[in-house]
């Protein structure tokens, strides 16, 4: 994804509303929900409940809340039965696009994947048609500020086992192996630099540019509409937005 387009992602989950920021906390607290259920609730045990806060803390939640995320999780019996699923389709202009839910009712969770994706342009498709164009990586984003020297943070992501590094406008990309990505996390973490961004994400090979101006509309919708559900974790896509769109 270009770094203009990855800025404007990033932007966008940033400057949400209180209302919109409160339902991000809830589906991040879902997910520390079943990792804790999967795996326990001790960080040092349990890798992906690490990477899990890291993630939670990236999205300036609150302390308090993922630690009373873990604690409930860590007493729960009876809770609801989530279900980690993954639909994959085509937005306008053909724009790949994967979404990433929690559900503890498949069939309401694909009946409203599938509604937006009619609704705007796009087409729902089967398991596997877009993912192949996809690579599921680490990436961790630390903000250019005078606070961070770009040689020494190059050479520490190297040194941790990152793949790569990446010298944005706005940003510091590090990019690393999905096997890689707790080592190198916890060694920038435990280097006092903070994150913008530490995830598991699907990096698309190739971006798809749209020209006209509905099919963009009906993309931004699209995304739009997917995010804000409740049962959807996270939307990947290779749209490469338009620079334009990181000042709406």
């Amino acid at each position: 994804m270009s770094g203009h387009s990855k800025w404007a992602n990033i932007k966008r989950k940033k400057e949400k509303t209180d209302a919109q920021r409160g339902k991000l906390f809830t589906k991040l607290g879902r997910e520390l929900s079943v990792i804790v259920r999967q795996g326990g609730p001790d960080p040092e045990a349990n890798a992906k409940l690490k990477d899990a806060i890291a993630k939670a803390k990236a999205a300036n939640m609150p302390n308090d809340n993922i630690m009373r995320c873990i604690k409930k999780a860590s007493g729960e019996q009876d809770g609801a039965n989530y279900e980690e699923i993954a639909y994959e389709g085509y937005g306008p202009g053909g724009v790949a696009v994967i979404v990433e839910a929690m559900t503890d009712n498949k069939n309401r969770t694909a009946g409203d994947v599938r509604h937006y994706f009619d609704k705007f342009g796009g087409n729902l498709g089967t398991t596997g048609c877009v993912s192949f164009m996809f690579s599921k990586k680490g990436t961790i984003m630390i903000e250019k500020s005078s606070k961070v020297n770009e040689d020494d943070l190059m050479m520490e992501a190297i040194e941790a086992g990152a793949e790569d590094f990446k010298s944005e406008e706005e940003y510091y990309e590090i990019t690393t192996s999905v096997e890689d990505f707790s080592k190198v996390r916890q060694s920038l973490e435990q280097n006092g630099y903070e994150f913008i961004e530490a995830e598991l994400t699907m990096i698309p090979a190739t971006m798809t540019k749209l020209a006209e101006p509905k099919q963009i509309e009906f993309m931004d919708k699209l995304i739009e509409h997917l995010e804000d559900m409740d049962d959807v974790q996270n939307v990947y896509h290779n749209w490469d937005m338009p620079e334009v769109d990181e000042e709406d």
